[in-house]
């Protein structure tokens, strides 16, 4: 019985996952439904792919330098003391 159920699930999940792969046309917006309007001051209207792009201020690249040592911390004026 417990075979069965494994075997049930790994197929699901094969399923699945085949299906997912297969999605390979472009984005389009459902039927009776439009893109966002054109931003104020752009000069075009954006389509699909453009929306997909995200800002760099949206994702921001990260500083993966690590830290060797320990380092003395710069004295923060904003660091207070809770009030109480």
């Amino acid at each position: 019985m417990k075979h069965g159920i494994g075997f049930a699930g790994l197929a699901f999940a094969l399923t699945l996952t085949l299906g997912a792969c297969a999605q390979q046309t472009d984005l389009e917006p459902k039927p009776g439904a439009s893109l966002p309007p054109t931003p104020f001051g752009a000069d075009h209207q954006p389509d699909a792919n453009d929306l997909l792009e995200r800002a760099t201020q949206a994702a921001p690249e990260r500083n993966v330098e690590l830290r060797t040592r320990s380092e003395e911390r710069e004295a923060d004026p904003f660091d207070l003391p809770p009030e109480g």
